[in-house]
């Protein structure tokens, strides 16, 4: 009985410090998922700088944010954010429907390039969708429910194949999105981001113009075409 009792004290000491160090190491475990999954489900580099988790009163800081773009694209980035806060319901994480009171997304520097066949945003979303599959839709895992997530104070820009990687400042309102998941009694994390791009990408759509874009670039090469052979008379 002896022996027994020193095997489960030192079973328990185990536990213990596995617990403490998963506690200590919670910021880092959740940077590594977010890098390896969402790398994985948009077949572009995804960053994070850091993560700070205050698990007993459901909130966290997400920094630095950065989601690369797939192959094929010129430009820098699809999306870069300083800062990321997010709260959930400490009494859902328990259940299989995790509640997210809300996601703020705070400034973000968003780039929308036309490729040759389709957007980045088209492409992400593509990627995204052919990771989860009909097979991972169906998985088990905890589910979402955000309540919340804003999108605010965006720096957008353009860029398209003709401005060979250059892009131009445009206007994006800010985006207020309520009840993810809701109608569906919860979504995975990968469906959750597939409606958040979606999101971003019609928001994207209705404020560029790609054909207007083109117009407005072709006048203002002819008319510093003009100059120049004014330069040098007719």
């Amino acid at each position: 009985m002896k022996k027994i009792a020193v095997v489960l004290l030192l079973v328990v000491i185990a536990v213990a410090g596995a617990l403490f160090w998963l506690r200590g190491n919670l910021d880092g475990l959740v940077k590594g998922a977010i890098e390896k999954y969402g790398s994985a489900m948009t077949q572009a580099t995804v960053k994070v700088a850091a993560v700070e988790i205050e698990a007993a009163d459901g909130r966290g800081v997400i920094r630095g944010l950065s989601i690369g773009n797939p192959a094929g694209f010129k430009t820098a980035h699809a999306l870069q954010v300083a800062e990321i806060d997010v709260a959930i319901d400490v009494g859902s994480l328990a259940a299989d429907v995790v509640t997210v009171k809300k996601i703020a997304v705070a400034a973000p520097d968003v780039i929308y390039e036309k490729g040759a066949t389709m957007t980045n945003f088209d492409a992400i979303e593509k990627n995204i969708a052919a990771y989860l599959g009909p097979a991972k839709k169906e998985g088990g895992g905890k589910k979402l429910i955000v309540d919340e997530l804003v999108v605010r104070d965006a720096k957008a820009q353009a860029s398209a194949p003709f401005m060979a990687g250059k892009t131009v400042s445009v206007p994006l309102p800010d985006i207020v999105l309520r009840d993810l998941g809701k109608a569906k009694g919860g979504v995975t994390p990968g469906e959750l981001g597939q409606e958040v791009v979606k999101a971003l990408k019609q928001r994207l759509a209705a404020a560029v113009s790609f054909d207007r874009l083109a117009k407005s670039m072709g006048e203002e090469l002819g008319k510093a075409g003009s100059a120049v052979k004014g330069l040098f008379g007719k």
